[in-house]
C-alpha cells in the first residue's frame, strides 16, 4: 500500500536534499574594499589586489578609492613655477627601488635623468657665518669635465673625512642589502601583520631602536663626517638631524647617493597609472570622516554627506593630521610629522651673505647643520638660465618669510611656498601602529612609515597590506566552506 504519491515524494527529497537547498551565503556578491588616500600607497594596495587575488573572489572584488584633494597622487606632487614643472613633494627614487622600476616599465613611463645641475658633486657646508667646507663646480656642461670634477671633489671628500667614508658606504650597502629581501619570492616571504615581524624578518629592527648618530659611532664613523656631511644629508632629506632612527637615517643617506632618478612630468603618474590600471572607482574631493564597523560590514561616511559600504576599508594616509573619527575607536601611539616649508624662487642669490663676492662663487647645493640659528636646511639650484637668472629650491622648518628672502637673494622675481607633512618626526626608539586596526578588515599601510617615509617604503607596505587582506579573506573563506558543509551534514542527519 502506498503512503505517499509520486509528486509528495518528490516534494519531499527537493526539501531534504543538500544539492538544492543551498546554505546561506553561496551566492555572495564580490566583496567592496575601500582605500583612503591615493598616494603611492593605496594605489600599490589596490594594484597588487589585483594582481595577487585570483581565484580568492578579491578579484572580483569592488574598488572604491577616495582622495581628498581634486588630484591622486597624495605627497608626490608637482608645481609649474617659472614656466617649468617640478616636483613638490616625493622627489627622487634610488635605483634599487624595484617597485617604482617595475610601475614605470609596465606602464611606458619614462625616467626622468637628472639634469647636470642635479648631478653636480658641487657641494657647500654652511655653518651660519662661513663654509666650513666647499668642493669644486666644473662650471662647464661638458660630461668629460664634470667627470673630472667629480674624481677631484671624491678626493676631495677624502681628505676631509678620511675612511670614515668608505665605513659610511658600507654602512648604506647593508642596510639596502636587508632591505631588497622585500623583493624575494612570495613563496619565500612571510605575510607580515604587524611592523615589528617585518622589520625583524628582514633584519632591519633593531636599526629602529636606536639613534643615528649612535648607530653611526657604533659603525666607527668619525664625529666631523656625522656633523657635517651625514647631517646635511638628513636635514635635506628628513629635515631632521642625526638624532633620528638609525634606519630613517640610513634611507636619508641611501637617497643622496648616485644613480637617482625620477619619472618625467612627475612621480604622480606612477599613483594614477595603478589605480586606471586596478578598476578602481576613484572619488576625487571626497574627505571621509567617519569609518564605523557595523557588524559585517564598515560604513564610510565624508564631508559631503555621502555614505559607503564596504566589507574591506584601507587606511593609506597618515592618520596624524587627518580628523576620522572611528567606530569602535582604534588605538595607535601618538605621532607627529614633520613639516617642510618648500619655497620656490626665481632669481639669484645673494653672494654678500654667504661672505661671497660673486654668485659664480656659490656652490649650487648648499647644505647646512644643525644649528636653531640658522634659517634654512638647503638651496638648491634647479634650473639656471644665465649667471643672474636661475629657480632654486629652498627647505626650511618654518614659513620662509619675505625678509628671510629678501636677505638670501638680491634679485627675486617669483616665489612660491609650500607647507606639507612630508614624513614622520623619527625617534629612537620608535613605536609602531598596527597594519590591523581591528580584529576585522581595517588596515593601515602607513603604520610602515615609522620605519622609513619613502615612495618604495610606501610601495613595498601596501604590497603587503595586500597580500594580508587575500591571506585573511582566505581564512574566512575556509571557515565559511566549513559552515556550509557542516550544514549539509546537518541535513543528511536529519534526513
Amino acid at each position: 500500500m502506498n503512503f505517499f504519491s509520486p509528486i509528495a515524494i518528490s516534494l519531499l527529497l527537493a526539501l531534504l536534499s543538500p544539492s538544492l537547498q543551498p546554505c546561506s551565503g553561496d551566492d555572495e556578491s564580490p566583496p567592496t574594499v575601500c582605500i583612503v588616500g591615493s598616494g603611492i600607497g593605496g594605489s600599490s594596495v589596490a594594484h597588487f589586489l589585483r594582481n595577487y587575488s585570483v581565484s580568492t573572489g578579491l578579484d572580483r572584488s569592488r574598488i572604491l578609492m577616495f582622495e581628498r584633494h581634486e588630484k591622486v597622487g597624495g605627497r608626490m606632487r608637482t608645481v609649474t613655477f617659472a614656466g617649468d614643472n617640478f616636483e613638490a613633494g616625493g622627489s627622487i627614487l634610488h635605483p634599487k627601488n624595484y617597485h617604482a622600476r617595475e610601475f614605470v616599465e609596465r606602464f611606458n613611463l619614462t625616467v626622468r635623468s637628472p639634469t647636470s645641475i642635479e648631478e653636480s658633486t658641487a657641494l657647500g657646508i654652511w655653518d651660519g657665518k662661513r663654509f666650513l667646507f666647499k668642493t669644486f663646480d666644473s662650471g662647464i656642461d661638458f660630461p668629460f669635465v664634470d667627470k673630472i670634477v667629480s674624481w677631484v671633489n671624491d678626493l676631495y671628500l677624502f681628505i676631509r673625512y678620511g675612511f670614515s667614508l668608505l665605513r659610511m658606504s658600507s654602512f648604506i650597502e647593508n642596510t639596502v642589502g636587508d632591505f631588497l629581501k622585500y623583493y624575494e619570492s612570495l613563496e619565500s616571504r612571510p605575510i607580515f601583520d604587524n611592523v615589528e615581524a617585518m622589520l625583524k624578518w628582514s633584519g632591519l629592527y633593531n636599526l629602529t631602536k636606536v639613534t643615528l648618530q649612535d648607530k653611526l659611532s657604533e659603525a666607527q664613523l668619525s664625529p666631523l663626517l656625522v656633523n657635517e656631511l651625514v647631517t646635511v644629508i638628513t636635514r635635506i632629506n628628513y629635515g631632521q638631524s642625526v638624532l633620528i632612527s638609525g634606519l630613517a637615517g640610513a634611507v636619508s643617506m641611501a637617497g643622496s647617493g648616485g644613480g637617482l632618478w625620477s619619472v618625467e612630468g612627475g612621480n604622480w603618474q606612477m599613483a594614477a597609472k595603478l589605480i586606471n590600471h586596478s578598476d578602481v572607482t576613484l572619488h576625487l574631493n571626497e574627505q571621509i570622516e567617519s569609518i564605523s564597523h557595523l557588524g559585517n560590514y564598515y560604513e564610510l561616511n565624508s564631508t559631503k554627506g555621502n555614505s559607503f559600504k564596504c566589507d574591506v576599508a584601507v587606511v593609506a594616509t597618515p592618520l596624524d593630521e587627518v580628523d576620522i573619527q572611528f567606530s569602535p575607536a582604534i588605538s595607535i601611539p601618538k605621532r607627529k610629522l614633520q613639516h617642510t616649508h618648500t619655497t620656490f624662487v626665481r632669481g639669484v642669490l645673494n653672494p654678500g651673505y654667504f661672505g661671497m663676492k660673486s654668485v659664480s662663487d656659490l656652490p649650487p647645493l648648499v647644505g647646512t647643520l644643525e644649528d636653531p640659528l640658522i634659517p634654512f636646511s638647503s638651496i638648491s639650484i634647479l634650473r639656471k638660465y644665465s649667471e643672474t637668472d636661475m629657480t632654486y629650491k629652498i627647505f626650511t622648518r618654518q614659513l620662509a618669510t619675505d625678509s628671510l628672502l629678501d636677505e638670501l637673494f638680491s634679485v627675486r622675481t617669483e616665489t612660491l611656498r609650500i607647507d606639507w607633512g612630508a614624513y614622520p618626526k623619527y625617534h629612537a626608539p620608535e613605536v609602531f601602529a598596527p597594519f590591523v586596526l581591528d580584529d576585522h578588515h581595517l588596515y593601515y599601510v602607513n603604520a610602515f612609515e615609522n620605519a622609513a617615509s619613502t615612495m618604495e617604503t610606501m610601495a613595498v607596505s601596501g604590497e603587503n597590506i595586500a597580500r594580508l587582506i587575500i591571506s585573511r579573506f582566505r581564512t574566512k573563506e575556509s571557515s565559511s566552506s566549513s559552515d556550509k558543509k557542516s550544514c549539509s551534514s546537518g541535513l543528511h542527519s536529519d534526513l
